[in-house]
């Protein structure tokens, strides 16, 4: 990109101090919602068709619309900090480098729709984050710009607070993590009612993503026309882009929503490591189902991605090389989320584990197969019958796993072993498994 907005402050020295952001332009957005009201920000918000950064994808601007209009309790907001995805890196760059940033868009959205205490809920590993958070936010109660009348207007009250997740991935699910707010295991609700309805201790609650909200200010300042340019249909505005997995240059980088995969591959990422051959793409998070290189020229947007059998996700690619075995893949993402299940729908809980046993012993050698029959039954079964998303997160994966690369798992089946080296160079993919 020409020019960058997400990622602009990421190599300014001490970005996450408050001196720095305002000498940078920052809060030069909060003053100017602070001269509009409400319904003229949120269609501002619905103009720039900003969509969920976090996974979901839902329009920001209509979410927001949902909240009431007039609360006979205190409302409250939770910003989803709770990157734990396997292959998801991006947020903990906002929150480590640009925190005053979130800060600022949750103080603007606080106003547009009269929210009186927020939370910050970050991953339990996120250390530097909380530190960075937390400093910053003391900052701006020292300021005025957090607490009672901020910025000098009268009756404008908000309290932000940082809250360390215990490190339980169930609670980036948006009522798991409202259940650890509250004190309680992070096991999800049954939805309706919604948040926006009976949220944080029975109180509507709007939950947004960290780049979703980061994103606020940029609409204010130059406008939701201007942010709704920069993407494609129904999918506005820049975004941060972590790639990982065999290639030249890992990280994370900001460019346009609809961009392609094999742009980011090659423009960004430097292409593949060693000049390796490009074997499969995970577009979004471990929750997305597998690609092939012929998804290379899939737009990075919601629409277009579903064109090509995936979600955009997170919009955090993992690229494999040759050196992948699939099967081994998918056995470490079933275990993944196996651990991760908070155990209460017996689809999920069950699921998951059967899942993790069947693809161990194909991957060991020891597989039939009437296995892969059984796998595709079993995750069947999982998709659409569990509370949360969860156990769509692994079953559809998974199911890709086996649809798309078949091939591979009858060769281990019928081989009775594994061909493949000990990971390969897949030990540098950057995903992260219990």
């Amino acid at each position: 990109m020409d020019e960058l907005y997400f990622s602009r402050n990421f190599s300014i020295p001490n970005a996450h101090t408050l001196k720095v952001y305002e000498a940078h332009g920052g809060f030069q957005a909060l003053k100017k919602a602070l001269t509009m009201d409400g319904p003229t920000i949120i269609d501002e918000v619905k103009k720039s068709n900003l969509r969920g950064r976090g996974g979901a994808g839902f329009p920001t601007g209509v979410k927001w619309s949902f909240m009431p209009k007039d609360s006979d309790v205190p409302m409250y907001m939770v910003v989803n900090a709770d990157e734990g995805e396997p292959g998801t890196f991006k947020d903990r760059y906002l929150m480590e480098l640009d925190p005053m940033r979130l800060i600022e868009g949750c103080i603007i959205t606080a106003h547009t729709l009269g929210i009186r205490y927020g939370y910050i809920f970050v991953r339990g590993e996120l250390q530097l984050a909380q530190r960075r958070l937390q400093a910053a936010i003391d900052e701006c109660y020292a300021k005025g710009l957090l607490g009672k009348d901020i910025m000098g207007k009268s009756g404008f009250d908000f309290d932000l607070n940082v809250h360390s997740s215990a490190g339980a991935y169930i609670c980036g699910e948006e009522t798991g993590m409202i259940e650890g707010l509250e004190g309680k295991p992070g096991k999800p609700r049954l939805k309706p009612p919604f948040p926006a309805i009976v949220g944080v201790f029975g109180a509507p609650t709007l939950v947004n993503n960290v780049e979703s909200i980061s994103a606020i200010p940029f609409i204010i300042e130059k406008g939701g026309e201007w942010f709704a340019s920069i993407g494609v249909e129904k999918n506005g505005g820049p975004k941060l882009y972590g790639l990982s997995g065999h290639i030249k240059k890992p990280g994370v980088y900001e460019a346009p929503s609809g961009i392609t995969i094999r742009e980011l591959l090659e423009e960004y990422g430097g292409g593949m490591l060693d000049g390796s051959e490009l074997k499969a793409i995970v577009p979004g998070g471990s929750s997305c189902s597998i690609l092939t290189a012929d998804a290379l020229d899939a737009p990075m947007a919601i629409e277009g991605m579903r064109e090509f059998g995936s979600t955009m996700g997170t919009g955090c690619i993992t690229f494999f090389d040759q050196s992948t075995c699939i099967v081994r893949l998918a056995a470490r993402i079933a275990h993944f989320y196996h651990h991760e299940s908070c155990g209460q729908c017996t689809p999920c809980r069950e699921g998951s584990g059967w899942s993790a046993k069947v693809l161990d012993a194909i991957e060991n050698g020891r597989g039939r197969m009437e296995d892969l029959e059984l796998l595709l039954d079993m995750v069947n079964n999982v998709q659409g019958n569990t509370i949360c998303a969860l156990g769509d997160a692994f079953a559809v994966p998974l199911r890709s796993y086996v649809q798309v690369f078949t091939d591979e798992f009858e060769a281990h089946i019928k081989d009775g072993c594994c061909s493949f080296p000990a990971w390969g160079k897949a030990r540098n993919t950057g995903i992260e498994v219990a």
